[in-house]
C-alpha cells in the first residue's frame, strides 16, 4: 500500500528539481535572447557565422571531455545518494577520466592549429572556445541531477551567468573585440567550479584516491553512453562544422544557419529541464502514467508554439538577429518539426527505457540517427545537392527517425511497462 505522504513528498521533489531546472535553464535562454541580437549585430553575418563555427568545433571536444559521464554518474548517484564515501568515490573518478581526456583533446587541437586549415588563420579564438569548453565540461552537474537536489546551485549559478552575460555589453564594441565572447564564458565556467566545489565540500562530498582500475572501469561503461552522445551531436554541431567547411567559416550563409540552430537549440533546452528531472525519478520510481500525462500536456502546446514559429520564421529572425538575418528564416522554418519530434524523443529515450533495464537502446537509436544522418550528407555530397536547405531537411528526417527506432523499441516492450504500472 502507498504512503501517500511520502508520493506527496516525492510530487514536490520532482516539481521542486523541474523548476530549478528551467529557472537554470531559462536564465540561460532568456540571456541567450539579449546577448544574441546584440552580438548579431555588432559582429554581423560572416563573423557572426565563424563564432559559430569555431563554437561548433569546441562542443566536439567538450563531448569527448565529457565522455557519457552525465547519464551514467547520475545514475550512480542516485543509486548511492546516502552514501557520502561513494559519492566523494564517483565525483573522483569521473574527474579524474575527465582530465586524462581534455590532455588527449588538447594535443588534438594542437595539431589542428598547426597544421590544418581553416584553424590556422585564427588559432586563438578555438583556443579559447576549447577552454571554455573543458571548463564546462568539469562541472559536476551530475551530483546534483542523481541528487534530485538542483536548488543549490541554480542561484549561484543563474547569478554568474548574469553578472558575465552583462559583461558583453561593456565589452564587446566592435568587431574587433569578439574573441572577449570566448573569454567571458571561461571566466563564468571558472566561477561555477569554484561555486560548485565549494558546495560540494560543505555536504562532505570531496576528492579522494582512485586507482586506474576504477577509472579504467568508469570509462568502459560510460563508452556506450559516449557513443550515443557523439551520435546525438552528429546533426547538431556537426552541420555548422560541414556548412562551415563547405561555404568557409566566414561565410554569411553559416552565419544565417548559424542563428537559426542557435534558436532550434534554444527550444530544446527548454524540454531538457522536464528530461532531466524526470530521469533519475523514473530510474528510482518507474512511474510511466507520468510520461504518458508529459506527453498529453506538452505535446498540443508544443505543436502550438513551432506553428507559430513557421509561420512568423523570417519576422522572428529579423526581430532576434537583426534584419540582415531575415534569410534565416527559411531555415528556422524547416529546423521546426526537429522541436517537435524532440519532446517525445527525448522521453522515451533514458527516462523510459533506462527503468527497464533497455538503456543500449536508447544508445543504440541515438547511433542509428548519426549513421542516418551521415549516410545522407554523403548522399547529397555525391549528386551535387548538399546545402542549407538540404541539410536542414536531413536533420528532420533523422529526428523523426529516431524517435521512430525509440517508439518501435518502446511497444516492443510494452508488457515491461504494463508490469511495472500494476506494481
Amino acid at each position: 500500500m502507498s504512503n501517500p505522504k511520502k508520493n506527496q513528498s516525492v510530487g514536490k521533489r520532482l516539481v521542486s528539481n523541474a523548476l530549478m531546472l528551467y529557472i537554470l535553464t531559462f536564465s540561460n535562454y532568456i540571456l541567450f535572447l539579449i546577448t544574441i541580437p546584440y552580438q548579431t549585430r555588432i559582429l554581423g553575418p560572416e563573423l557572426f557565422g565563424h563564432i559559430g563555427f569555431a563554437m561548433a568545433f569546441a562542443a566536439y571536444f567538450q563531448l569527448v571531455v565529457e565522455f557519457g559521464f552525465m547519464i551514467l554518474a547520475t545514475e550512480l548517484v542516485s543509486r548511492h545518494r546516502d552514501d557520502k564515501g561513494q559519492l566523494s568515490l564517483i565525483l573522483s573518478t569521473v574527474t579524474w577520466c575527465k582530465v586524462g581526456l581534455a590532455i588527449l583533446a588538447t594535443v588534438v587541437l594542437y595539431l589542428l592549429c598547426m597544421f590544418v586549415d581553416p584553424f590556422r588563420q585564427d588559432p586563438l579564438l578555438y583556443v579559447l572556445f576549447f577552454v571554455s569548453s573543458v571548463l564546462a565540461a568539469f562541472v559536476p552537474d551530475f551530483i546534483y541531477r542523481g541528487l534530485e537536489n538542483m536548488r543549490a546551485i541554480t542561484l549561484r549559478t543563474v547569478v554568474i551567468r548574469l553578472f558575465f552575460t552583462l559583461m558583453i555589453f561593456v565589452v564587446l564594441k566592435t568587431e574587433a573585440d569578439y574573441y572577449w565572447i570566448p573569454t567571458l564564458g571561461i571566466i563564468g565556467n571558472i566561477g561555477a567550479l569554484i561555486v560548485v566545489g565549494w558546495d560540494l565540500a560543505s555536504k562532505d562530498i570531496r576528492f579522494q584516491k582512485t586507482s586506474l582500475r576504477q577509472a579504467a572501469g568508469m570509462l568502459k561503461q560510460s563508452s556506450q553512453f559516449f557513443y550515443s552522445r557523439i551520435a546525438t551531436n552528429i546533426y547538431s554541431a556537426t552541420n555548422t562544422f560541414v556548412l562551415g567547411i563547405l561555404y568557409g567559416p566566414a561565410s554569411a550563409l553559416v552565419g544565417f544557419y548559424a542563428s537559426a540552430d542557435r534558436l532550434v537549440v534554444a527550444a530544446k533546452q527548454g524540454i531538457i529541464p522536464v528530461i532531466d528531472s524526470v530521469y533519475p525519478y523514473m530510474v528510482r520510481h518507474k512511474d510511466f502514467r507520468l510520461i504518458k500525462k508529459l506527453l498529453i500536456i506538452g505535446l498540443p502546446i508544443l505543436a502550438a508554439g513551432c506553428l507559430v514559429v513557421a509561420i512568423f520564421a523570417e519576422s522572428i529572425c529579423a526581430l532576434i538577429f537583426g534584419e540582415e538575418f531575415r534569410e534565416a528564416g527559411q531555415y528556422l522554418r524547416l529546423l521546426t518539426p526537429v522541436i517537435f519530434f524532440a519532446f517525445p524523443g527525448m522521453l522515451f529515450g533514458f527516462p523510459v527505457l533506462s527503468p527497464l533495464g533497455l538503456s543500449k537502446y536508447a544508445n543504440m537509436s541515438n547511433v542509428f540517427g548519426a549513421i542516418l544522418q551521415v549516410l545522407q550528407l554523403v548522399a547529397l555530397l555525391s549528386i551535387g545537392r548538399l546545402s542549407i536547405l538540404t541539410i536542414c531537411i536531413a536533420t528532420v528526417i533523422t529526428e523523426l527517425a529516431t524517435l521512430s527506432f525509440r517508439l518501435v523499441v518502446v511497444w516492443r516492450y510494452r508488457h515491461l511497462i504494463g508490469a511495472e504500472n500494476t506494481k
